[in-house]
């Protein structure tokens, strides 16, 4: 694949672009200021996977070699300066289910079989237990608490997002760690930008009925189609995350669209379904 070029949403940059062993990966600015904490988000440069599921593709559910897949994680792993054994993968099926993570967990979904199914948000107070969440359009949501040093990643699709995953995830923190949603800090990740995004009227009118007109999260179409919306995902996940108590000054939006990106990013609508996958990644050190 060629070199990594991405084009940045409008507005203020939360981005920057890290290279470890020669793989590149995004990382939030906001995140870097924690030096107990380690955050990525992959690209699609860097792995040994071909066709449609070039390179970096860490997804073991699009039909790619698994072998393939296990060798972009090692690789990605190394350049984080992690092993993949210390990683535990979500089982993803847009649920707004979240739950605890700890070392008897570390490897699963990657190295050894998962002891836990249909979890959309992972958590952990453990240092040494990187969370990994996937994607290839829909929401990745980080939260960091400075406080209790716990994390939690969590993935928001609209399903996710109307059911507000976020919202689970800040009241599991609480419960387990003592969480204040005042001191958290939260990322929005790489994810589908609402140009990007056309849904139809039955989609549209569930987000209608869930949030103000005001919150801007349903637009007229772009195409002028009637009977279509522009959905912003990144705007709902805002609410949701103000609702949750949540500052607004603690929240970053992301910067990227995985849609405008599809060179660098896999894009389930960009591909057309033809694609591998990306993923989140927290972790203290």
């Amino acid at each position: 694949m060629a070199d990594l070029i991405l084009k940045k949403r409008n507005g203020t940059e939360t981005t920057r672009i890290v290279v470890g062993e020669g793989i590149p990966r995004i990382s939030y600015l906001s995140l870097e200021g924690f030096d107990w904490l380690l955050n990525a988000f992959s690209t699609r440069v860097g792995g040994v996977s071909t066709r449609q599921y070039e390179s970096m593709n860490l997804s073991f559910t699009q039909g790619d070699d698994d072998a393939k897949v296990r060798e972009n994680f090692r690789l990605f792993a190394s350049s984080m300066g992690i092993r993949p054994e210390q990683m535990v993968y979500s089982h993803q099926t847009h649920t707004t289910n979240v739950c605890e993570v700890n070392e008897s967990h570390m490897g699963m979904g990657i190295c050894k079989e998962r002891s836990f199914s249909d979890i959309d948000g992972i958590m952990t107070d453990v240092p040494g237990v990187c969370l990994v969440t996937s994607y290839a359009d829909c929401v990745p949501l980080y939260f960091v608490d400075p406080v209790h040093n716990a994390i939690a990643l969590s993935h928001s699709g609209w399903r996710g997002t109307i059911g507000n995953i976020c919202q689970n995830t800040v009241d599991e923190m609480h419960r387990r760690y003592g969480t204040v949603p005042a001191d958290l800090v939260a990322c929005i990740g790489p994810s589908i930008c609402a140009d990007c995004y056309e849904v139809s009227a039955d989609v549209a009118d569930v987000f209608k009925e869930a949030y103000d007109e005001n919150d801007r999260v349903v637009l007229p179409a772009l195409s002028g189609e009637e009977g279509k919306y522009q959905l912003d995902l990144t705007a709902a996940n805002v609410v949701n995350m103000k609702k949750a108590g949540i500052l607004p000054e603690h929240i970053s939006l992301p910067d990227l669209c995985t849609c405008c990106n599809k060179e660098g990013l896999h894009s389930h609508r960009g591909s057309h379904g033809k694609r591998g996958g990306l993923c989140a990644f927290l972790m203290i050190r």
